[in-house]
């Protein structure tokens, strides 16, 4: 092989292993007052199984909370799309007795213009109107805004949750407007995406609204 040969490859090497690396939303453990943010892994597929017991949560049809048998196909989904850097799947533990009790990820990551989704969030129904949600939010946007220069972060959700859009709303964020016909649904049905965003310029008022939040709470 010759000289140019050797360089060309070695050039298409480095630039391989760069891809590789450079990861614009790196593993990381998020601590609050009331739970922690865990980096997804196969090694918690049971206990997030058990945590969708507690309110048969893989019942709801607008929603994608894994059952206890599909678990652990769920996390082997998640870690798929860690590894195209398109997701960074976290498991939230509560703080006081250790328990798993849900999971969230940034999601649809656009690596080159710093924009990312949380999504893919859901709670044990016992912690659904706790303080949790309100800090993981929290502790997600500081880290999107103030360490990773995010220039938006979205949230989108079934037209038909409710609930879902009213938490979102609460949260400070605005709604850009529905996606139709967006997503075919496991029963067949067409799912109409709600999406809403908060863009950089506003985070320093969310986040003093997230924190009053949370102090009215305590």
């Amino acid at each position: 092989m010759g000289g140019c040969d050797s360089y060309y490859l070695q050039q298409a090497f480095t630039q391989e292993k760069k891809h590789v690396m450079n990861r614009w939303i790196e593993p990381i453990t998020l601590k609050g007052d009331y739970a922690t943010l865990e980096p997804l892994s196969l090694e918690h597929a049971h206990e997030l199984g058990e945590a969708s017991k507690d309110g048969e949560l893989w019942k709801l049809w607008y929603t994608a909370v894994p059952s206890p048998e599909s678990a652990e196909q769920y996390v082997k989904d998640a870690l798929a799309m860690f590894d195209k850097h398109t997701a960074m799947p976290f498991v939230i533990r509560k703080n006081n007795g250790g328990k798993i009790i849900g999971s969230t990820r940034f999601c649809n990551i656009d690596e080159q213009n710093h924009r990312a989704e949380i999504g893919y969030t859901w709670y044990a129904k016992s912690q659904q109107r706790s303080p949790i949600n309100t800090e993981c939010k929290l502790m997600l946007l500081t880290h999107a805004f103030e360490q990773l220069e995010a220039i938006a972060v979205e949230f989108r959700t079934h037209w038909h949750n409710q609930a879902s859009r009213r938490a979102i709303e609460r949260l400070g964020a605005k709604r850009d407007g529905v996606l139709r016909n967006h997503q075919k649904m496991a029963d067949g049905s067409y799912r109409d995406t709600v999406v809403f965003s908060i863009i950089n310029l506003e985070w320093p008022s969310v986040k003093k609204g997230l924190e009053f939040k949370l102090q009215e709470k305590q």
